[in-house]
């Protein structure tokens, strides 16, 4: 099975056709005749959509989906309603609600698994990058977001410019959002653009049959426009089928004749959509970011240094070149936390890992791997320039006291230890602890010999 589909329906023939439908597409069915019963299995079954019908026998759908969208373990659910009768104001609530759609049957069977298909893979995306969300929410370390929602940006793309005209004055006048006008040429010369709109809005005809598709297919395939939504626009088109429009990677598809009202509400659905997109994204990177950093030094941290230390070796084995690596341990720190406190440790830290950092390349490695304990690698560097390197880092540590914020001053030195590794093509490489282990040996020998000083351990490998 390729999703799991919870359908809310109070009438069972409805059930059955929609599973029988469903099934045979390859997704697997949970069926629920009353509200009550899908609010409990959205959060037992936690299905990947929900088809959930206007009118239930306890409670109508538009509160069962004010419920769904109110709850943090199924309101990233997407939710299509329906209904046997036409209805605006119902449709209207719905959208504003949340609903990812609202369909009137009967429902075409391939249009319905297309637009189906096209939520699942929108929720797909991010489903990963939202359950790490939710799992900070649960224990209240999340950022909440703002209050505050910043207009979304619209492009209109239109065969003709007074329509274009007329549609952003419509939508101006009942929208929060902004509307542009795009040309088809406007667009392929700006293929540089370091920023996309939020939302495409295009013709489906757009400079000809199927136009638009094509268009929203190529701004899918560049850096810069990837993470926008499509609206595709139906102007009357006599070439569009809409299931190919949502399969190609349309996130939603509007005939001419839809109110403004309802034309913005959901422009304002993908606005939303692509800003969430963008924001659990930004937090994945941050994420990321922060995973390979040290917080209190700025530094990387020991996991970050130690693949840095291998890619580092594979090159030079492949270079037959040397490497220097060196374990750097701040003398007697113990006293500075004993006689100053934690925060002046921090602050020494800080400094310490400031000096070392403006003494060597960009090309370097530096990371804090313990409590008061650096890992150095040098690339591409022998013996002597490795030994001058490490004798700067000393003097510079030590060269005049670090100065806390009370005009404390305290005296600093560092102790290294350092060895030197030559790769070469025809012998396996040298492992990493073996290294690492081998540069703490040679530390602790400057540890004895009277601390503020450089071991050397030559050769490795």
């Amino acid at each position: 099975m390729i999703g799991k589909i919870l359908i809310a329906d109070d009438v069972s023939t409805n059930r059955i056709v929609f599973k029988v439908k469903l099934t045979a597409a390859g997704y697997k069915s949970v069926l629920a005749g009353d509200g009550d019963t899908c609010l409990r299995l959205a959060q037992t079954e936690r299905p990947d959509l929900i088809l959930l019908v206007a009118t239930l026998p306890d409670q109508s759908g538009l509160a069962v989906l004010q419920q769904l969208k109110a709850n943090l373990l199924t309101r990233r659910i997407p939710v299509v309603m329906f209904a046997s009768e036409p209805d605006e104001g119902q449709r209207m609530a719905a959208l504003r609600a949340g609903a990812e759609d609202f369909l009137t049957r009967p429902i075409d069977d391939q249009t319905l698994l297309a637009r189906l298909r096209g939520l699942l893979r929108a929720r797909e995306s991010v489903d990963g990058l939202a359950a790490q969300e939710d799992g900070l929410e649960l224990f209240g370390m999340a950022e909440h977001s703002t209050p505050f929602e910043v207009p979304g940006n619209v492009a209109l793309v239109l065969n003709r410019a007074e329509q274009a005209l007329h549609l952003r004055k419509q939508l101006s006048d009942v929208a929060q959002d902004r509307f542009s006008i795009l040309s088809l040429d406007a667009i392929h010369a700006d293929v540089s653009a370091q920023t996309a709109p939020d939302v495409y809005l295009i013709d489906a005809d757009l400079g000809g049959p199927g136009g638009g598709l094509r268009l929203m297919s190529d701004l899918l395939s560049r850096s810069t426009s990837r993470h926008a939504t499509f609206c595709i626009y139906n102007n009357h088109s006599a070439s569009l089928v809409p299931a190919t429009a949502f399969d190609l990677g349309a996130h939603e598809l509007v005939n001419a004749g839809v109110s403004a009202t309802e034309l913005a509400v959901r422009l304002h659905a993908l606005t939303k959509r692509k800003r969430e997109g963008d924001r659990m994204r930004a937090s994945v990177q941050d994420g990321l970011r922060l995973a390979m950093i040290d917080p209190l030094t700025g530094l990387h941290n020991r996991r970050y240094g130690i693949a840095q230390l291998n890619a580092i070796a594979a090159k030079a084995q492949a270079d037959a070149s040397e490497f220097a690596v060196m374990v750097v341990d701040l003398d007697r720190f113990k006293s500075v936390n004993d006689r100053w406190g934690h925060a002046a440790g921090d602050a020494v830290l800080i400094e310490v890992a400031t000096r070392l950092a403006a003494n060597l390349r960009a090309s370097d490695l530096l990371a804090r791997i313990g409590g008061e304990e650096f890992l150095i690698a040098l690339p591409d560097t022998a013996l002597t320039e490795a030994g001058v390197v490490a004798e700067r880092l000393c003097a510079a540590t030590g060269c005049e006291p670090v100065t806390l914020a009370d005009g404390t001053r305290i005296h600093v030195t560092i102790s290294i230890g350092m060895t030197i590794t030559k790769g070469a093509a025809c012998t396996p490489r040298p492992g990493i602890s073996d290294i690492v282990d081998q540069a703490d040996r040679a530390l602790m020998k400057s540890k004895t010999s009277g601390r503020n000083q450089v071991t050397i351990i030559r050769n490795a490998a």
